[in-house]
């Protein structure tokens, strides 16, 4: 499945948060292609199961991990079994996310809190428990998920751009605590990609997903929505050694939506 070592990859070992679909996925399957040994957690055992097996029928190395990665003991029990099946870490991708489409009065106190739990409290977890291990192999690099939303508002989206946001800043503290145990950090802010959590918020706008893409579309110079394999291009990239001298950016991946005023 090697498709050539990409800028120091092959051989290190990867654990990918949300690694059952969408962008955790296709960020699972680029690094193994990649020459990575991956980790892939998830919440979802039946998708994320075939994801991996995916993955060793075309020759790369993988595991699967059910996990809740918003819990304290699954978290760190997810990080011991990847380190028992590889031995070490060196990159942790933390892609698992979800969105849920209200307003402050219309968020429910649960979705809340289910929100801040997977987007941010996660990536806390999976950091605590992850990085001591990468300094240990002589360090590597982190790479979180945020959002264009992260970075501005969007409208019907506040606990998700809160805990898209917190993600941002997390990512500038933990760089400026970690590079000198030559940890790098930084984060992903993507626009609208074509994942099934979109699908996802599209029923909850109560529109088609046909009509979330065109209008998403229409608001970006590409004039289109991304695909989760140009996001995990871009977290192959800040996980290699061509991003060498990358720490505590947040880097932006969405076809020019953020480029001017809206």
């Amino acid at each position: 499945m090697n498709t050539g070592s990409y800028h120091g990859i092959s051989d290190k070992v990867a654990i990918i948060s949300g690694g059952a679909s969408g962008i955790g996925k296709a960020c699972a399957e680029l690094f193994a292609s990649s020459g990575a040994k991956v980790a892939i957690l998830d919440i979802d055992g039946e998708r994320g199961q075939e994801v991996s097996e995916g993955i060793k029928e075309r020759g790369g190395q993988a595991v699967f991990v059910s996990c809740d990665v918003s819990d304290y003991q699954a978290s760190k029990q997810a990080v011991k079994r990847a380190v028992d099946a590889y031995g070490e870490i060196h990159f942790l991708v933390n892609a698992a996310g979800i969105a849920i489409r209200a307003s402050v009065v219309n968020t429910t106190e649960s979705d809340w809190d289910w929100t801040i739990a997977v987007n941010l409290k996660s990536v806390y977890l999976l950091c605590k428990h992850a990085i001591p291990l990468i300094e240990k192999a002589g360090g590597g690099a982190i790479i979180n998920l945020a959002s264009g939303w992260g970075l501005v508002g969007g409208k019907n989206a506040a606990a998700y751009c809160a805990s898209k946001g917190a993600v941002v800043l997390l990512t500038k503290a933990m760089a400026l605590d970690h590079g000198p145990q030559n940890i790098r950090v930084n984060c992903i802010c993507p626009g609208d990609t074509k994942t099934p959590m979109l699908k996802r918020e599209a029923e909850e706008l109560g529109i088609s997903f046909d009509q979330l893409v065109e209008e998403s579309s229409r608001q970006r110079p590409l004039g289109r929505i991304g695909a989760p394999e140009e996001i995990a291009q871009a977290a192959l990239f800040l996980a290699s050694s061509g991003s060498s001298y990358i720490t505590g950016s947040a880097l932006v991946v969405d076809g020019g939506a953020l480029a001017g005023s809206v």
